[in-house]
C-alpha cells in the first residue's frame, strides 16, 4: 500500500485542505465571537437549520399546531453552520456543543434551554402531551426507538455522508464501511416496519419524526444522492412508509423550516403564514 498514513504519536490539528465542511469544527469547544440571538414574540424559540436533526423539531411542533395546540407556536431562526453562527456567544450559551438545533422555552418562569435533538423531541412531547406514550411497555418502546435513531444516525451523516458526499476525495474502505453499516440499518427499519405501520405500531410518535429526517429522506432520494448506490428500492417496507410520512401536511411544512436551498426554503419562521406563503408560490 502507497500513500499509507501513519499518525503521529501525538495529533496535531492541521487543516487537510479546503474543504470547509471538514475544517468547521476545532478541537476546543465555547464561543468564538460576540453576537446575541434573536428573540421573536413567542414563548418557543427554535435556532436551527433544516438538516435532518433540525427537520424532527419542526415537523414535530407542526404536528401539534395542527392538532390545535396553539402554545407549540414557535419563532424559528436561521442558525447558517457555514457562517460559523453556531459559534457566537449567544448561541453557545444555549448549547455549549455548538450543534443544531437548540430551543428556548420562554413559557415558563424561568427560562429553559435544551438541545440535542432528542432530548427536544421529548421535552415538547411531554410538555404538550402528544405524540409520547405517558408510561408502560409503549412509551419504553417509542424510547428504544429514538435512541436507536441518535445512535445510528451519525453513521449515515457524519459516517457515510460525509465521505461518499464530501470529502475532497472517494476513499474505498471508509465509503465500503459505513455504506455496509447504513444499510443495515435500513434492513432493521424494514423488518420492524413489515410489521408495524409506524416504528413502533399503529401510533405515529417522535420515534417516526426522529428516524424519518435521516431515513426517510434517504430513501426517497433527498439525501447524498445515493439511493441507486444503497439500493434503496430493495427496502420496500421503508419506502412506503417514508411516503406516507410525507403525505403528512405537518411534515410538508416542518421540513422546509430554517432552509435557504431547494426549489421551496424558508429561511425563518414566525407564523403559519410564512409557511403558507411558501408552499402557496408554488401551487
Amino acid at each position: 500500500m502507497t500513500n499509507q498514513y501513519v499518525p503521529p504519536k501525538v495529533w496535531v490539528n492541521e487543516p487537510s485542505s479546503a474543504n470547509k465542511w471538514s475544517n468547521i469544527n476545532k478541537p476546543v469547544s465555547g464561543a468564538r465571537f460576540e453576537k446575541s440571538l434573536p428573540v421573536g414574540e413567542h414563548a418557543l424559540q427554535l435556532y436551527s437549520l433544516g438538516t435532518p436533526n433540525g427537520q424532527k423539531v419542526t415537523i414535530l411542533l407542526e404536528e401539534l399546531l395542527a392538532l390545535g395546540v396553539k402554545e407549540a407556536e414557535y419563532d424559528a431562526y436561521l442558525i447558517n453552520i457555514s457562517e460559523l453562527d453556531q459559534f457566537s456567544t449567544g448561541f453557545v450559551a444555549v448549547n455549549p456543543n455548538s450543534k443544531i438545533p437548540a430551543l428556548v422555552d420562554n413559557s415558563g418562569d424561568e427560562a429553559v434551554n435544551v438541545f440535542e435533538s432528542a432530548s427536544i423531541l421529548v421535552h415538547l412531547a411531554e410538555k404538550f402531551g402528544h405524540f409520547l406514550p405517558k408510561s408502560g411497555p409503549a412509551r419504553t418502546k417509542t424510547f428504544n426507538w429514538l435512541f436507536w435513531a441518535q445512535g445510528s444516525a451519525p453513521f449515515l451523516g457524519g459516517g457515510f455522508g460525509h465521505f461518499y458526499a464530501y470529502a475532497d476525495e472517494k476513499q474505498e474502505y471508509p465509503i465500503n464501511r459505513f455504506a455496509m453499516e447504513v444499510k443495515r440499518q435500513l434492513d432493521v427499519l424494514d423488518k420492524q416496519l413489515a410489521q408495524n405501520t409506524f416504528i413502533t405500531g399503529d401510533s405515529y410518535t417522535i420515534a417516526d419524526m426522529a428516524i424519518w429526517p435521516w431515513y426517510g429522506n434517504l430513501v426517497l432520494g433527498n439525501l447524498y444522492s445515493a439511493a441507486e448506490f444503497l439500493e434503496v428500492e430493495s427496502y420496500s417496507n421503508v419506502m412506503r412508509w417514508a411516503k406516507q410520512l410525507l403525505q403528512r401536511p405537518a411534515v410538508q411544512r416542518g421540513k422546509i423550516v430554517n432552509t435557504s436551498w431547494g426549489d421551496i426554503n424558508l429561511a425563518e419562521r414566525h407564523s403559519a403564514a410564512d409557511i403558507d406563503a411558501v408552499l402557496n408560490s408554488e401551487k
